[in-house]
């Protein structure tokens, strides 16, 4: 990585406040039969990952912290797809919302 690049991407990471966000995410514990895939966060998404549930082969999570994705108002969740193939917010804190809506995904034909 070049240190014009360095440079850039610490100044993303300075103004999006990533650091002051370790502390305010909670933790995530996620059944384990569950398959996490951490991805990067793009598209102005703090966070991102899929999961592959024992009943869906792929649900797409993000964390919008500043309504750069949709508004919400706060910081919040969505997933991609919920159990009728829409998408499915919950506040930063419906830890529990959020797993037992991503458990309720099927495969869609």
């Amino acid at each position: 990585m070049s240190m014009e690049h360095f440079y850039k991407r610490a100044e993303v990471e300075r103004q999006e406040k990533w650091r002051e966000w370790i502390d305010k995410i909670p933790s995530i514990n996620f059944p384990s039969d569950w398959r996490v895939k951490i991805i990067p966060p793009f598209g102005g998404a703090l966070v991102r990952f899929s999961v592959a549930t024992p009943t869906a082969k792929r649900v797409s999570v993000y964390l919008d912290v500043n309504d750069s994705l949709g508004y919400y108002g706060s910081p919040y969740w969505e997933i991609y797809p919920d159990a009728e193939d829409n998408n499915a917010r919950f506040d930063i804190n419906e830890i529990d919302q959020l797993i037992e809506a991503i458990s309720k995904v099927k495969d869609h034909e």
